[in-house]
């Protein structure tokens, strides 16, 4: 109960790792004794590591004390918006606090977490957490220090961030196309304001060492310029001034590589005085960068040849990857399009009756994943039940209603009423749906993927000239199966996985536990609207 009397909402931490050895200051901290009503109903760690460096246990992952019970799920790698929303879907209805595996959140974190969120009126979709980086007092700070440094004034990092689940339902939680610990909390806090609600900051403060990096640390940071083409594609030009984030310099990247690239082609084909001129630019603009990124540091031998080198290396690497994450956002299609009974919900022929719909295995995460990346979803769905007279179309409209509250909104629904005897141009193999989904949606029909577990909806999708994938059931005959060739997938998790160009999973998803879940965790998402 909270002072005023009023049932305080449960808050579970979730704690995403790649087995750092600093978990278990982390586990500590957040398991540390907190004053009556302030205590942390669960603990949930996300082993993110692959499935064959998992051998050893994690670091501090123990069940004793009087702390919160600790639940530990596997996700194999995924990355860490992959893990974050293995975490929060898990969890019971209320409060997802995320702390990353490499902060100092400090013994009195959840008394100060429960204070923030004591101050959350309900227009409050996530309280941030003021992040501090210790900077050294007796030199200049180097390259990689003052990098750290700009988390202290990031906005809506998840370095420790807590969200109300029924918001991280309502918009899909992480889009897990960002691979990285990069833009994935951006991306999901601009989705969260979008729908209406308010992020604040909080009062409790989480300190966040620098951690040690190798030499081409700043090379490898590069990667990210791929997850900004995907933040260009989703939100707009206007992102990087919503996140307050600079303008960046890949203009100038790209302008030095193509210096550079032209003053090797030239030096080929033999024209020296071209190659001259151009590798006299590449050389200014690299020594301009490197003179920028020198001044502010220890100005240390070892400094300045890291990034002497590191500034030749970074402009083509941020140049590639840039243009890689611009290749993959393109691939994306603009619109998935569902086959209803037998891909999305179990078949119950003819069903009239809203309470005998039950949705397939992984179906809500699936659908979450396409809501989360952007990609509008739709129904195509033949109900020939109408035309025999075997279901009302009130009734119908029952059902899919009850679909939706289940599974989300879909943009749109399209439905052939008719039997195979009146010929229309909707009913699957015909392409009509496809084409009125497309329409509706304001998409291309080239542009859209067909899932579905029949020979129809792939002929379907091909006559509207979109994509398809096939999800067999066991009612799925195996020349359909034979037909799709290589457009299988062996469940809609992963037809959803190849859809977003995402690493395939582990068969079996693995999951262990080092403390019995709560019985609230397991109604978790029943209580958001969603199948558990």
């Amino acid at each position: 109960m909270t002072a005023d009397g009023a049932t305080r909402a449960a808050v579970t931490a979730v704690v995403p790792t790649t087995g750092r050895a600093t978990l278990a200051r982390v586990l500590d901290d957040v398991r540390s004794p907190a004053p009556a009503g302030a205590e942390i109903a669960e603990v949930v760690v996300v082993d993110d590591r692959p499935a064959h460096s998992r051998h050893t246990a994690l670091p501090g992952v123990h069940t004793g004390g009087d702390g919160p019970p600790v639940r530990v799920l596997c996700t194999g790698g995924r990355g860490p918006a992959a893990a974050r929303n293995a975490g929060w879907r898990a969890a019971a209805p209320g409060w997802i606090a995320f702390v990353d595996d490499d902060v100092v959140p400090g013994r009195g974190w959840a008394a100060a977490l429960a204070a923030d969120l004591a101050r959350a009126d309900d227009g409050v979709a996530a309280v941030q957490a003021r992040i501090a980086v210790p900077q050294p007092a007796h030199r200049r700070p180097t390259d990689l220090e003052r990098g750290t440094a700009g988390l202290a004034g990031a906005r809506w990092i998840t370095a420790d961030m807590a969200y109300r689940t029924a918001v991280l339902a309502e918009v899909g939680g992480f889009d897990e196309g960002f691979p990285r610990a990069y833009r994935e909390d951006a991306d999901l806090a601009l989705r969260v304001l979008a729908a209406g609600h308010r992020i604040v900051d909080g009062d409790r403060i989480t300190t966040h060492p620098v951690r040690a990096a190798g030499l081409l640390a700043s090379v490898r940071a590069q990667a990210g310029n791929a997850d900004d083409a995907r933040m260009l594609r989703k939100h707009g030009p206007g992102w990087r001034a919503i996140t307050g984030t600079g303008a960046g310099r890949l203009r100038t990247h790209l302008l030095t590589t193509a210096a550079a690239v032209t003053a090797v082609g030239a030096a080929v084909a033999g024209h020296r005085t071209t190659a001259a001129l151009a590798a006299g630019a590449w050389a200014a603009a690299t020594g301009v960068f490197a003179a920028r990124r020198i001044a502010p540091g220890p100005r240390t031998r070892g400094e300045m040849a890291t990034m002497a080198l590191t500034s030749v290396l970074i402009p083509p690497v941020a140049v590639w990857h840039r243009a890689a994450g611009e290749l993959r956002a393109r691939r994306l299609p603009a619109a998935v399009l569902f086959d209803r009974d037998d891909t999305l919900v179990h078949d119950v022929p003819f069903n009239d009756d809203p309470e005998r719909v039950v949705p397939v295995e992984g179906a809500a995460e699936a659908l979450d994943r396409l809501r989360a990346a952007g990609i509008a979803t739709g129904v195509v769905t033949n109900q020939s039940g109408v035309a025999r007279g075997l279901i009302a179309p009130e009734a119908l409209a029952a059902v899919n209603a009850r679909i939706e509250r289940l599974l989300g909104p879909f943009g749109t629904w399209q439905v052939c009423p008719h039997d195979d005897a009146d010929e229309c141009a909707c009913r699957k193999p015909a392409p009509g749906m496809i084409l009125a989904a497309a329409r509706a949606l304001r998409v291309r029909p080239r542009d859209c993927v067909v899932v579905g577990d029949t020979g129809a909806d792939m002929a379907a999708a091909r006559a509207a000239g979109a994509r398809a994938l096939l999800v067999p059931t066991e009612r799925t005959r195996p020349e359909e199966v034979a037909r799709a060739g290589r457009r299988v997938a062996r469940d809609l998790v992963a037809a959803v996985d190849r859809v977003l160009g995402l690493r395939p999973r582990a068969p079996d998803r693995p999951a262990r536990t080092t403390h019995a879940p709560s019985a609230a965790a397991g109604e978790g998402r029943a209580a958001l609207g969603v199948a558990p």
